[in-house]
């Protein structure tokens, strides 16, 4: 019975007290309820269901979402680094109102210095890179619809341009916008992009480098939200056309199918890519013997080409370097065979004792084949990681990671970059508002990969939540923990983003899965989350709905007391009472009432488990336990240790403490 009718039923038994007798008199009565107990099973108030967004957490029958397709042209002048391009947007409205304007992310007017976002984030902050010559020049606008051209009123705001329509963009009408770009690359683009200059030539990766259209949805209409520097991106899907026009010495590696292979690479190269297409094992396009040389481009004169188009994706990103190393090999994604292929300079090599991005294809093998399996089969044709300047950042298909990563940290950053495929590029989610849903269910899935690839199956996930719920509950105790996960990205203070962002959100999926609702249960409800909401825009309540429809569970308090508050967790041994019937006395001592696994040691050094579960706290916040098959040795709450308890020092309860208890007068063995 759901809070609410519990106290209505509280209420009216009150009444009927005098007509029902002494029994009805006996009834536990509202104010009987711990005050944290009434706040940690309170409903959560969720968005209203509607025809766009259902109850059961799936896009509703009239579900909708608008598309943006992009044609761009673009050139690097490695002289300067400055890149121009020209670019045609073709948005089509899907929305069922008339849209009287447009909003295009203009993303590198953030690095202007005394932008908005400069003001936000310190220049020596990671998510720095400010400097005069920054941001978008302009030119050449215009909107085609109906066969007419016309030149629209602009206003530019920092990162955001208005763009006024003349006429309304009915539901389901498209139009073009076109204009000319270019800008400055930033040489250190707030962690995300720029060039690094290596020894033999120069890494460039591009990402946020055209500008691109704002979301308009359901919930918020347009999302124009200023770029700040951490928020990351919510963005529409469509289709990408992008010639990208380099000099004749350089590497391309993009988003997408490469279209004209025959004009930019050899005879030589295209051969040993059909060799690694069927290859488990790297296969090397160009090695680091070859780098530079003349014979490993086309003949001929003057700036390349290179032509890509990618379906259903969100974004598009690019590198490009004369210095790359170049290797690839076959990766299986459910039915579909995927060309794993990693570019990186010979500053990337490591040594036998530590292997470095010539292992980057095998782990980036493994990342697609695991999460094909663990979450849904990868959708792309490549999957490709570029050592370079960034730490680690996520596109779709192309990944760009830390060329000085070295074994196990390339591993990590490489699986953790590959896995936003699937969140953020398969479920499109709005990181600039909701950074958990891509960071934290990422973080979530990066755990099992570990585990998958270097304990090869046989170590228990419970082992790695043992580490991570001591540094859990240190950080809830410290500063970083009074901000919930469900705070705008842009808002969480920078030192406390890795906390709130992904570990805490990645950790507790982990215990909602192990602990409180079973690997089965939990795997099919996050599988046909990400089933539900492949290539849309889900919300938060969307994906809390999705889990509580498919698992059977109400959850309202695991969400509230973990995402929407700050909780903390502390269950302990209030009390043991031997006799012939041992009574064990469980309490929750703090407002997060998670489910309670308590191990019972008997005389004989046997073990037993019982599970206490959240609903036995609805109403009180002990619980007790009859143990009739002699008497115990020990009491232990949460054996394995991988809950964010609080206070460990109330778990364990052995007949020493009932002694001691007595001696002083007490009779409670926890301390509380």
């Amino acid at each position: 019975m759901p809070l609410r009718f519990r106290l209505l039923a509280g209420v009216l038994v009150a009444a009927l007290a005098p007509m029902l007798g002494g029994s009805a008199l006996a009834q536990q009565s509202p104010e009987d309820v711990p005050p944290h107990n009434l706040t940690s099973f309170a409903p959560v108030d969720f968005p209203t269901p509607n025809r766009y967004r259902d109850a059961d957490g799936s896009p509703g029958r009239a579900y909708w979402q608008n598309e943006a397709d992009y044609r761009i042209d673009v050139a690097l002048d490695t002289a300067t680094n400055r890149v121009t391009g020209t670019e045609t947007i073709t948005y089509t409205n899907n929305a069922p109102e008339a849209l009287e304007r447009l909003w295009v992310q203009l993303e590198q007017n953030y690095f202007k210095t005394g932008s908005r976002g400069n003001a936000a984030v310190s220049a020596d902050a990671r998510f720095g890179g400010f400097f005069e010559e920054a941001g978008y020049d302009l030119s050449n606008l215009r909107i085609q619809r109906d066969g007419e051209t016309a030149t629209p009123d602009t206003l530019v705001d920092g990162t955001r341009m208005r763009v006024s329509l003349d006429a309304p963009l009915a539901s389901g009408d498209s139009l073009q916008l076109s204009f000319d770009f270019e800008y400055t690359l930033p040489k250190d683009g707030a962690d995300r992009h720029g060039w690094m200059d290596m020894e033999d030539g120069t890494v460039y990766q591009f990402a946020q480098w055209y500008p691109r259209m704002y979301v308009y949805d359901d919930v918020h209409g347009w999302n124009p939200l200023p770029y700040l520097g951490q928020g990351e991106y919510y963005l529409e899907y469509g289709t990408f056309n992008v010639n990208i026009t380099v000099p004749r010495d350089m590497i391309v590696g993009g988003t997408g199918r490469l279209q004209n292979p025959d004009e930019v690479l050899t005879d030589t190269q295209r051969d040993r890519l059909a060799d690694a297409r069927e290859s488990r094992e790297s296969v090397m396009i160009i090695d680091s013997t070859e780098v530079g040389r003349p014979d490993t481009r086309p003949d001929g004169e003057g700036p390349l080409t290179w032509r890509y188009e990618a379906d259903r994706v969100r974004d598009f990103a690019w590198a490009a370097s004369q210095a790359f190393i170049w290797d690839a090999a076959r990766a299986d994604a459910g039915d579909r065979t995927v060309l794993a292929q990693s570019l990186y300079p010979k500053e990337g090599l490591g040594t036998d004792q530590e292997p470095g991005w010539e292992r980057s294809t095998a782990y980036t093998q493994h990342s697609i084949e695991f999460y094909s399996d663990f979450v849904t089969p990868y959708p792309y044709p490549n999957a490709i990681n570029v050592a370079g300047r960034a730490q680690g950042m996520e596109y779709p298909q192309i990944v760009f990671c830390d060329v000085n990563s070295r074994g196990r940290s390339l591993f990590q950053v490489t699986d953790h970059e590959f896995g936003h495929t699937w969140f953020p590029m398969v479920v499109g989610s709005d990181e600039r508002r909701w950074v958990w849903m891509d960071e934290g269910l990422n973080t979530f899935i990066n755990q099992y990969s570990a585990l998958d690839f270097y304990g090869q199956g046989r170590v228990p996930p419970a082992k790695v939540m043992g580490g991570l719920s001591n540094y859990v509950t240190k950080q809830m105790d410290s500063p970083f923990g009074d901000q919930p996960i469900m705070t705008y990205a842009d808002r969480i203070r920078d030192d406390a983003l890795g906390f709130l962002a992904y570990l805490k959100p990645g950790y507790g999926l982990m215990v909602l899965r192990e602990h409180v609702l079973g690997p089965e249960r939990f795997d099919s409800a996050f599988k046909e989350y990400v089933d539900r909401w492949a290539y849309k825009h889900p919300k938060p309540a969307d994906f809390f709905r999705t889990m509580e429809d498919v698992s059977g569970e109400d959850l309202d308090w695991f969400w509230r007391s973990w995402f929407y508050e700050t909780d903390a967790l502390d269950p302990a041994v209030d009390s043991v009472a031997t006799g012939d019937t041992t009574m064990v006395t469980i309490s929750q001592n703090k407002e997060l009432m998670l489910p309670v696994t308590v191990q019972l040691t008997h005389a004989d050094g046997s073990t037993e488990q019982r599970r206490v579960p959240a609903e036995a706290f609805y109403t009180q916040d002990t619980n007790t336990l009859r143990v009739t098959d002699g008497p115990l040795q020990k009491v232990t709450i949460d054996p394995n240790q991988i809950l964010p308890d609080m206070n460990r020092g109330n778990n364990t309860w052995t007949p020493s403490d009932a002694v001691e208890s007595s001696s002083t007068g007490s009779s409670s063995s926890s301390d509380r």
